[in-house]
Parts: C-alpha cells; structure tokens; sequence
C-alpha cells in the first residue's frame, strides 16, 4: 500500500524521476506503443522494407484512413505503432526537417540525422512541465548515401539502429521471428517475404488481406520511397502463401460471375 501511494506521488501528469529512477509517464507512453497494431522493418542488401499491420476495427471503415506508413523525404519513410495523433505530430516534424535540410543545405537530409533530431524533439516531452510524452514509437528507414539504414525512436526519445525489428503489439514474437529469418544477403523481395511471414506468425492461421497490410520500399540503386497497392500487396502474399482464405474464396466468387 505503502508502495503504491510512492508511485501515485511520482504519477501526477507531470515526468519527474521517482526515488528508484524511474519515470512512470515514459513507461506508460511504452504501454500505448504495446497497444498499438504492430509495424515492422527490414534492412536488406537492395533496400530497406516498411510493413504495417491496418486491419481496420470495422468493415465500415475505409482502409485507406489507416495510416500506419508515411513518407518523410523522397529516400525515407516512417511506420508507426502507438496513438496515431502523436505519430502524425512527429511525422509532420520529420518532413519540415527534411525540408529545411534541402533548403539550407541543397542536400537530403541523412537517415541517422533526421531520427536523432526526431528522438531529440520527443526528449523534450519527457522533462517539461504541463506535457506529457508521445505515445508512440516510429521506425524510421531509407538510404543514406547507397546505404540502406533503418531505425527505432522510443518515447524515452532514444534512437537505436537495427537490421530488423518491430514496434507495437506482439513485439516479442514477432522479434524471434525476425531474428530466426534475418540473414546478412537478403534481397528486397526476401525482406518482404520476411516481414510479412512476421506479421502472419501472431495472426494465427487466418493469413493477411490485402487491404489489411500497408507496404513500403525504398530500394538502393534508385532511393525512391515507394508504397504499393493493394493489388500489389496480394500478389505478395499469395506467392509467399500469407493470403488468407477468405481471400481466396472471395476471388473464386468473382471468377465464376466472370
């Protein structure tokens, strides 16, 4: 009891360090992410791939009102997990840093540079009064001088580097899978391969739709952020066998009215 009312003191909407060092308003921020539908991210020799689990809650809503990837420059994109109001505040943040890099300095911005000037922004909110931190983590890709680089912000507004990983729910499994199917040569349609095989590891035995999954790329020759169709996205997963049935019953429908 005694216990508790020591937190409830450090826990007032305002982040300050309690006796023991933490800070409860980041680490509530961490749990928002853990809620949120899960993204992933994968370095390969050819680029770098963004996945984004957007199942919508409802079949009335419109699947592309579910923003899960965004394009930040024209070599960088950003997925996110987390509450989708924070992510398109730090989104909005990244693109006009983005441009102020190529007004000042006629240049596009480096991936490691524009994560740290996001994770700075977002450390900003863990020590001011009368705010609270974003609850949302983002992965951050592109390519850096022909080099594919891919990031993590975290709520604590600390930046890490990864060759694959995931932010949102689920992140354990997904990570294992991940780290059983990375290997050091992957081409960029293995990285799809690989990122979608991870999604479909915590969707059970359904399979993925095509509107239910957002897809980006950013290959290296060409460093163009690229987003495919839903169409696209199909083709994909039934080549790599994630299509759902339903999916397949479905387009068995249509072929027999043709």
């Amino acid at each position: 009891m005694q216990g508790q009312q020591q937190q409830q003191a450090y826990d007032r909407g305002i982040t300050i360090f309690s006796p023991d060092g933490r800070l409860y308003q980041v680490e509530y921020a961490r749990e928002a992410v853990k809620r949120g539908t899960a993204s992933v991210g994968v370095r390969t020799d050819e680029g770098v791939v963004l996945a984004a689990d957007k199942r919508s809650r409802s079949e009335l809503m419109e699947p592309s009102s579910v923003e899960k990837l965004h394009k930040a420059d024209d070599h960088v994109g950003i997925a996110s997990a987390g509450h989708v109001a924070d992510a398109r505040k730090l989104i909005d943040f990244a693109r006009q840093q983005a441009q102020v890099e190529r007004l000042r300095y006629g240049e596009p911005i480096g991936v490691e540079t524009l994560t740290k000037r996001i994770t700075d922004n977002i450390q900003q909110y863990t020590q001011v009064g009368g705010a609270r931190p974003f609850g949302v983590a983002l992965i951050v890709a592109g390519v850096e001088d022909g080099e594919p680089r891919l990031f993590e912000t975290d709520p604590s507004g600390t930046p890490y580097e990864w060759k694959a990983l995931s932010v949102g729910e689920n992140r354990k499994d997904i990570r294992e899978y991940l780290e059983e199917g990375f290997a050091e040569e992957l081409t960029l349609e293995e990285g799809i391969e690989l990122a979608f095989g991870a999604l479909a590891e915590t969707n059970g035995d359904e399979g993925l739709t095509p509107d239910g999954v957002g897809l980006a790329t950013i290959p290296s020759e060409d460093p163009v952020y690229t987003t495919h169709d839903a169409e696209t996205v199909g083709d994909y997963l039934e080549e790599f066998g994630y299509l759902a049935a339903e999916t397949d019953e479905a387009d068995a429908d249509d072929e027999s009215t043709e």
